[in-house]
């Protein structure tokens, strides 16, 4: 089926899904976070102006591998970079240059008009686990991860409230041949969840049927004129630019579609061990990545990413929630606004095998530390465990629930008059309490934020109903979650247009897993 016929089929069934509307129940998401409170900055004038000057002599001096990819070399000769074999030197204040064209801020649009996300200044957009291979839960354990396990990760983040996007690869559905799964894992975002979502980036040619198949969900002129897809351009550290993430950047750019633009650094392995060192490096990254965006079309949305963990030097394992990652990403979060581009970083990282105390350290740690370094946009907010090799059920309901601490701190603190109090102080006056008082009866639904999953009961009542601990509470809110579930309402047109372009994608080549 041509993408013409696709369009206008996909204009029919406007009364069906109207009724489905109707009929659906309603799930509640909190728009995107805007801050109210300062960011934290942890490097001085001096420090910033050190860390930029050394990042562009590495740039100059040192420069980047841009890997089998001669037209994008032919680019950079172009733009005036010096271009020996694969290695690219880019004189001092060229990057930047290019840089500048790239937006301050941008709208991700979502299929519902409500759930779209501006993505840079003050905002931060919460988007789930990225990545694992593994999934666990409290009945089937650590087990490899299915195609039914991401529906059930699409259909959580759906429901979660605190979660304003719908990611990418939640988890790697290994039933699925390798060349074929983004297709499964695209319609699984675009037909069980009506918030944004990610493309695919493992090969340009997946990136080019997450272009088609947004088209057929916007329509092809609104894909044209908007941005509806972010994704995740790794850089293979250190200073290497691989021929597969630049061609799924490529197509991206392009088309006018959103990349983070992001170095995966573990300190000590793949960067240096100091953090003025690791920070010269991710600025260098970015800097050449961003640049090379612009280079394929000036004004192409991107974000400024930093994924940086140290590395235990006993075990060689990363490590989560650390003082050093934290140093780098504040560090980050200023140099990228700097640059005037949005953020990328923090996540609910943590290096623990269960949702425990481990766990709940790190990642508090982590959460806490991105809303204050200025974080745009959050990938990994919740589901990380064990490094990012597992999506846990149970710790996606547990962050996503603590994702809602951070949008209350992110309120700040109100000082208007109802903030204020006063009539509460004079009401009460000496010795009384504040339970019964107007001000109290009026505020006491919307005045402290309450988990939906953590227990605060009394002793007894904890103990009769079976002493749960957290996963135990997770694992029966996943069930919940699950059961309340019903799809976003969809034109029917629109759905069997996907499917069939999923149909006719697999059926034009072999299965492949390696």
């Amino acid at each position: 089926m041509n993408e013409a016929n696709t369009q206008r089929r996909a204009r029919g069934g406007g009364g069906a899904a109207r009724r489905a509307e109707r009929t659906a129940v309603s799930v509640e998401t909190a728009k995107f976070i805007t801050r109210n409170i300062p960011n934290f900055e942890i490097l001085n004038e001096e420090a910033l102006q050190i860390i930029e000057y050394n990042a562009e002599t590495v740039l100059e001096e040192i420069g980047v591998n841009f890997v089998e990819n001669p037209a994008a070399l032919q680019l950079w000769r172009d733009a005036g970079a010096d271009v020996t074999g694969e290695r690219v030197r880019i004189p001092r204040g060229l990057a930047r240059q290019l840089c500048a064209t790239a937006p301050s801020t941008f709208t991700q649009h979502a299929r519902n008009p409500e759930r779209n996300v501006e993505i840079g200044g003050r905002n931060l957009v919460l988007a789930p686990v990225y990545g694992p291979p593994f999934v666990r839960d409290n009945e089937g354990g650590r087990r490899y991860a299915t195609m039914e396990d991401f529906r059930k990760f699409v259909k959580l983040g759906y429901m979660s409230k605190w979660l304003h996007h719908s990611g990418g690869t939640v988890c790697e559905p290994t039933d699925i041949p390798v060349n074929k799964r983004h297709l499964d894992m695209l319609l699984a975002h675009m037909t069980l969840s009506d918030k944004p979502y990610m493309g695919s980036v493992t090969e340009a040619v997946r990136a080019e049927d997450s272009v088609r198949m947004s088209k057929i969900l916007f329509g092809e002129d609104f894909v044209d004129r908007n941005t509806v897809m972010t994704s995740l351009i790794n850089i293979n550290s250190p200073l290497t630019f691989d021929n597969v993430m630049m061609g799924a950047l490529e197509v991206y750019a392009r088309a006018n579609q959103a990349a983070i633009i992001s170095p995966f650094i573990v300190g000590g392995a793949m960067a240096p061990v100091t953090v003025a060192g690791t920070l010269t490096q991710v600025l260098a990254e970015v800097l050449a990545g961003v640049a090379y965006s612009q280079l394929i079309r000036k004004g192409a949305p991107v974000i400024f990413g930093a994924f940086v963990t140290s590395i235990d030097m006993n075990s060689g394992a990363p490590t989560f929630g650390t003082p050093e990652a934290a140093h780098i990403t504040y560090g980050a979060g200023q140099l990228a606004r700097r640059m005037n581009l949005p953020y990328r970083s923090g996540g609910s990282f943590c290096g623990s095998k269960l949702p425990d105390a481990q766990a709940a350290y790190e990642t508090a740690n982590t959460l806490n530390m991105a809303l204050l370094a200025g974080v745009n946009f959050m990938l990994h907010a919740c589901g990380w465990l064990e490094g990012g090799l597992v999506s846990s059920f149970e710790k996606f309901v547990l962050d996503a629930d603590q994702l809602g601490a951070l949008h209350h701190i992110a309120k700040g603190i109100s000082m208007d008059d109802n903030g204020q109090a006063m009539d509460a102080l004079r009401e009460v006056g000496p010795g009384g309490h504040f339970l019964g008082c107007e001000h109290t009866q009026a505020n006491f639904k919307t005045a402290f934020w309450r988990s939906d999953v953590l227990d605060y009961k009394p002793f007894e009542t904890w103990e009769e109903e079976g002493a749960r601990d957290s996963a135990t509470l997770a694992a029966a809110r996943v069930r919940k979650q699950l059961g309340d579930y019903q799809a976003p309402p969809l034109d029917p047109g629109i759905a069997e247009a996907l499917e069939a372009f999923v149909a006719q994608r697999k059926a034009s080549e072999p299965d492949a897993f390696g």
